[in-house]
């Protein structure tokens, strides 16, 4: 008797995965292959942060939402990994769809490794990062060479919950784009300004390139300030470096003003 893992007949083999990168929300960000991949599938399985709209890409595929979020209930990754596989197994084409760049902070590691274990093929298709899109949002250029010579994409948090080496990433003189880090933002400026100035620049941009996108320019003496509104639920990315100062003067007026000490330089202002 077959089982969920036993390929149908009739369909196309090998079987394949494609990993695909839904960028930062806004759905015009999607590239011309994402599309063309979409319009293929038979099954979807989306994460939570990309919009539910994506799906009329693919309108005769089955869409399945497999959302993580932090601090909130989300689908075990092991699941999902066997999802991919099942329906892979049957000869569906199936569409991993994952917010921002699939190869950036979004397990695709794991992924890989399990669907070539199970002598699956596994595609990527290459996205726009929240990162790159809060940047465009800013107007500012991530690696300027008047003020740093690269940047370094880290995580406010270690896979075992701990703290990454804020000395050595201040010492590597890049700018930091740090990701999943709203509800330590307060935690991780106070922890950075033990190796950095006070006045380093500081921007935070939350939901880059959606409609409820906003933005907040500070610095580490600020950032505490700053952390006390922000929505710790949505998805954001922490510039911190001398570049992200370029953004001063250049941003939209502001809507709301956050609560900050008005003599700090970059007034912490969120701009919607």
């Amino acid at each position: 008797m077959p089982t969920h893992d036993t390929p149908t007949p009739g369909r196309r083999a090998p079987a394949e995965v494609v990993l695909l990168s839904a960028g930062p929300g806004a759905l015009d960000l999607l590239t011309l292959r994402a599309v063309r991949e979409l319009e293929a599938a038979d099954v979807l399985l989306v994460d939570e942060l990309v919009d539910p709209a994506i799906a009329g890409f693919a309108p005769g595929a089955r869409l399945i939402r497999v959302g993580k979020r932090g601090g909130c209930r989300s689908t075990p990754q092991a699941f999902i990994c066997r999802l991919m596989r099942r329906y892979a197994l049957r000869g569906l084409r199936v569409a991993r769809v994952k917010g921002g760049d699939a190869l950036l902070f979004g397990r695709a590691g794991e992924e890989i490794a399990f669907l070539r274990a199970a002598g699956i093929e596994v595609r990527i298709v290459n996205g726009v990062s929240a990162g790159f899109a809060a940047a465009a949002s800013l107007g500012v250029s991530l690696t300027h060479r008047d003020h740093c010579h690269g940047i370094t994409f880290v995580t406010a948090h270690t896979h075992d919950h701990g703290e990454p080496d804020w000395a050595a990433l201040a010492a590597t003189g890049t700018t930091l784009a740090i990701y999943m880090g709203m509800r330590r933002a307060g935690a991780l400026g106070a922890a950075l300004r033990r190796h950095l100035p006070a006045a380093t620049p500081v921007a935070i941009v939350q939901s880059a390139s959606r409609p409820d996108e906003l933005r907040w320019l500070t610095t580490l003496a600020g950032l505490e300030d700053v952390a006390d509104v922000l929505d710790p639920g949505a998805p954001g990315v922490i510039f911190v470096g001398e570049a992200v100062g370029e953004a001063s003067g250049r941003l939209p007026r502001p809507a709301v003003a956050a609560r900050a000490d008005a003599d700090l330089r970059g007034e912490a202002l969120a701009f919607a």
